[in-house]
């Protein structure tokens, strides 16, 4: 048979479509995986085994009496927290109504990122108002065969609750959802929570006032705690990939201390970020309460970021509260509160970054021109922010020259007029 031929039958041969009905009853049942040969050792370790449909994992809970306390606070402090969102006047995305179902919730990874990154340590921290105590639950990961047992043990697909974390927005949450997606012919629908995520609020509190952001470096600096013995989170992937291949549980434990402590300074964190939110601690630098002002502003809660930044103004010296006064003076124009703005603005001038100090000139030109109606004043402050834009050599070439044109055409207006 010619090679020509030959072609001409096996494009025939793939041109022809078979179809195959597969009925549902004859898709394949989930073959659950054999129980990893160390199951008995981890148990006499302290972890209870338990078993479901897909699979078994390990289980650890410790029950916290309300009064048990954690750095700087005891756990009951959460409480008054609530209380405290309860009679507030004004609307925070980190407001907790007092019935809501709260869930604290960290995980142990063993990688970073990619498809190949599983989820080995579930750990949650809830409310028992019924035991008056608050309950951390653990869920180990038996071995990588057993996925889909810890997710489906999580709950996650059946309970409603708002999820705290820290960095659980950018990691913990999308990493199960990952996982859970490969399990998705098993297990049932992920639900969609609301989230809080620690991280950003403490960006947000501690911004310029902080150098790192990490969890144990605000339990160092904010919470009044410092772990002991603790193994460094790094380590965590490592330890657990040992233990399943050796079977030894031992260094494993400190893997769950570890996540059991981020699991408790979760709850503080909050409660220590409630009482700056209210102004209920002055242990804290002008910068911090200048965040929050700035946060409020942000959120639209003007009053409320007033309020906060008149007092940094009046319990700092000007160099602290320079910042604080520029945000106030913002706010003020806002209100139409035009000669409150323009005093706030004056005491910034000097204690503000270049950038801000440029905004603050043009701000006060443009009061001066247009709400005051006294064309010297606004004169005397464009020249500033002409000389201050000549005289800056950290901008680039191509913004001082746009910035020059726009002051210049200022000047000229303001030339006119007098």
């Amino acid at each position: 048979m010619s090679y020509e031929n030959k072609i001409l039958q096996m494009k025939k041969m793939l041109g022809k479509k078979t179809t195959t009905t597969i009925k549902k009853e004859d898709k394949p049942a989930y073959q659950k995986p054999a129980a990893p040969s160390y199951t008995e050792r981890w148990e006499k370790a302290g972890l209870t085994v338990v078993e479901n449909e897909f699979g078994i994992f390990f289980k650890r809970q410790v029950h916290y009496p309300f009064s048990y306390q954690h750095g700087h606070y005891k756990l009951q402090s959460f409480f008054d927290a609530l209380e405290k969102w309860q009679e507030a006047k004004f609307e925070h995305p980190y407001a907790l109504e007092m019935n809501e179902k709260v869930l604290f919730f960290d995980t142990e990874t063993t990688g970073l990122k990619g498809v190949g990154t599983q989820i080995f340590l579930l750990g949650f921290l809830e409310v028992s108002e019924e035991e008056e105590s608050f309950i951390l639950t653990q869920y180990l990961l038996a071995d990588p065969a057993h996925e889909a047992a810890l997710l489906f043990a999580s709950m996650l697909w059946q309970k409603t609750a708002t999820i705290i974390t820290y960095n659980g927005k950018s990691f913990d949450w999308p990493q199960l959802e990952t996982r859970w997606t490969l399990h998705q012919k098993e297990l049932p629908k992920l639900r969609t929570q609301r989230h809080i995520d620690l991280l950003h609020s403490s960006k947000r509190l501690w911004k310029n006032d902080m150098e790192r952001m990490k969890l144990k470096s605000v339990e160092e600096e904010k919470l009044g705690f410092s772990r002991i013995g603790d193994i460094p989170g790094y380590l965590a992937p490592i330890i657990y990939l040992d233990a399943i291949k050796s079977g030894v549980p031992d260094a494993l434990i400190k893997v769950l201390l570890h996540n059991e402590w981020d699991l408790l300074s979760l709850i503080t964190l909050y409660i220590h970020s409630t009482k700056l939110l209210f102004e209920e601690t002055s242990e804290e630098s002008a910068k911090t309460f200048t965040n929050i002002g700035k946060w409020y502003a942000d959120l639209k809660e003007s009053s409320q970021s007033v309020k906060v930044l008149e007092k940094v103004t009046a319990q700092f010296n000007e160099l602290e509260a320079g910042n604080a006064q520029y945000y106030l003076a913002i706010q003020h124009k806002k209100n139409k509160k035009f000669s409150e703005a323009i005093d706030a603005f004056v005491a910034s001038l000097h204690f503000v970054d270049p950038r801000k100090k440029l905004h603050v000139l043009e701000q006060l030109a443009m009061l001066y021109e247009h709400q005051i109606k006294d064309y010297e004043q606004a004169l005397y402050y464009t020249q500033e922010g002409i000389q201050l834009i000549k005289k800056n050599e950290q901008w680039r070439v191509e913004q001082k020259q746009k910035w020059e044109i726009s002051w210049e055409k200022r000047l000229h207006r303001l030339g006119n007029k007098k």
